[in-house]
């Protein structure tokens, strides 16, 4: 249904009215921030120093706060598109299940909606696969330093998988936003203990670290990961149409990104100075002292499953949706999920690490629903105007947004644009070349004979240029 506007047409941008979006229960501003949070952080903390060490030190430094602030932006731009959508469309003041791809109708028209459910449900699928990788690999790295036996990666994935899948049989978790705050407070106290061993580490490691020869292509694939370790937004409309104030989305986003940022900076600063060349494919492995290695390992794999289990959900009640499967619990649901836990569990089993599977993601959907859409959708709601004979807004022609938008906010985008489409391409392009040839792994069901028997000690990478360098002396013992 759309507002009724007397008097002559209206440009986009006049001035919304923020009484029309509240609610009378809803989330917070501050809690909504935490949320942003817990959907930010994750992921990019063990995988962020690994980017800053492609990127070639410092240089990640500048990325880290030009992400920072320009995704910043781009999740304000894309509460304002909330914001003039409820004002707009009296609809979207109670319940819309799909606010994002909503956007994309009411900026573009259906075949844009189409495509943005698209582009969110390949994110989805390849977060689901991110995670699993990364709680797998974490989860056998906390199993063999207990044990001292590897169980082996490959069949921790299906194992995991296994245990997750009843959970992801529930209808939905929307209503159990507690484990969304708990996954933010796990990555907290990883981050805290990640600073910490780090820093217990740094007399010996810092003086014997290596730093490889910067590389013009590591840089590009280091775009991926740093992307992702912003890259929420994909997940932000749906979480501002839940607060009470939706209009005080912008200040929940800048706690958040400072949030964040305050977590990733420090740690990838720290884990670039002190392990150098030696950081693998988790900072969390380079930490020496065991108690702390183990400690951050568990929390950050217990936001990992916590994520999980939320981020497939959506993706599940997408493919129900396409099939015509019955809202309630029935065999129809139980084969759907199934399928689709199968369906992530094979592309995770062929492509067993879980750093080039982040980069494609981070250069593909990541940069689109994080940077590229936001910035296009914004620009055609704000230069729509209301057609007083239809009583209904009009899509603006490209030289009508040029004509109606304000240049600096024009040129903001459109630089936004440009440059995500620009890296996220390169960053695609560099990941598929590194996962095929210089990183290839071979996939779990060509090895698993290999994995089932291989024995580790601990599941730790000595820091030195050849990895080789402990706190407690013993290399033969401590190192891999």
């Amino acid at each position: 249904m759309t507002k009724e506007i007397t008097g002559s047409n209206k440009v986009a941008d006049l001035e919304i009215e923020i009484k029309t979006c509240e609610k009378s229960r809803g989330l917070g501003w501050f809690t909504t921030a935490l949320f942003l949070v817990a959907d930010l952080a994750g992921g990019g903390i063990v995988a962020l120093p690994i980017a800053m060490l492609q990127s070639g030190g410092y240089i990640g430094v500048i990325i880290i706060i030009a992400l920072s602030i320009g995704f910043c932006y781009t999740a304000h731009i894309l509460g304002e598109n909330w914001t003039i959508m409820c004002e707009r469309w009296s609809d979207y003041e109670e319940h819309c299940r799909k606010p994002y791809p909503e956007m994309a109708y009411r900026a573009m028209g259906r075949r844009a909606k189409s495509i943005c459910s698209g582009i969110l449900n390949v994110m989805l699928f390849g977060v689901s696969v991110v995670y699993l990788l990364l709680a797998a690999h974490i989860i056998n790295d906390f199993v063999t330093s207990i044990m001292g036996r590897n169980i082996g990666f490959c069949f921790m994935i299906v194992i995991l998988a296994f245990v997750l899948h009843p959970v992801t049989l529930l209808k939905s978790p929307q209503d159990f936003w507690w484990a969304v705050i708990g996954a933010m407070f796990t990555t907290v106290l990883s981050a805290i203990l990640i600073m910490i061993g780090t820093v217990l580490d740094a007399p010996i490691c810092y003086h014997a670290r290596g730093i490889s020869e910067f590389q013009a292509s590591s840089l590009v694939l280091s775009f991926g990961t740093f992307m992702f370790g912003f890259g929420g937004h994909a997940v932000f409309p749906t979480v501002q149409h839940d607060m009470k104030n939706p209009y005080k989305f912008t200040k929940s986003a800048i706690v958040a990104f400072a949030l964040v940022t305050a977590m990733y900076g420090p740690i990838s600063i720290l884990g670039y100075n002190v392990y150098g060349d030696s950081l693998e494919s988790s900072i969390i492995n380079s930490i020496q002292t065991e108690w702390i290695q183990r400690g951050a390992n568990l929390f950050i794999a217990v936001h990992c499953i916590l994520t999980l289990t939320v981020v497939i959900n959506p993706l599940n009640q997408e493919v129900e949706h396409l099939f015509n499967a019955p809202h309630h619990f029935c065999w129809q649901r139980i084969l759907i999920r199934t399928v689709v836990m199968i369906c992530v569990i094979f592309v995770a089993e062929t492509v067993p690490t879980f750093g080039p599977i982040l980069n494609v993601i981070g250069g593909t959907s990541v940069a689109l629903t994080s940077a590229v859409l936001p910035s296009l959708y914004n620009l055609y709601l704000k230069a729509a105007v209301f057609d007083e004979s239809t009583k209904k807004y009009r899509r603006p022609t490209l030289y009508k947004i040029i004509e109606r938008t304000p240049k600096m906010r024009l040129t903001l985008n459109v630089i936004i644009i440009v440059l995500a489409i620009a890296c996220g391409a390169s960053t695609t392009y560099s990941a598929i070349i590194d996962m095929v040839s210089t990183r290839f792994t071979m996939p779990c069901y060509l090895s698993y004979l290999e994995n089932a028997t291989s024995v580790h000690e601990n599941p730790t990478h000595c820091c030195g240029r050849f990895k080789n360098i402990s706190r407690f002396g013993d290399s033969a013992k401590y190192c891999l």
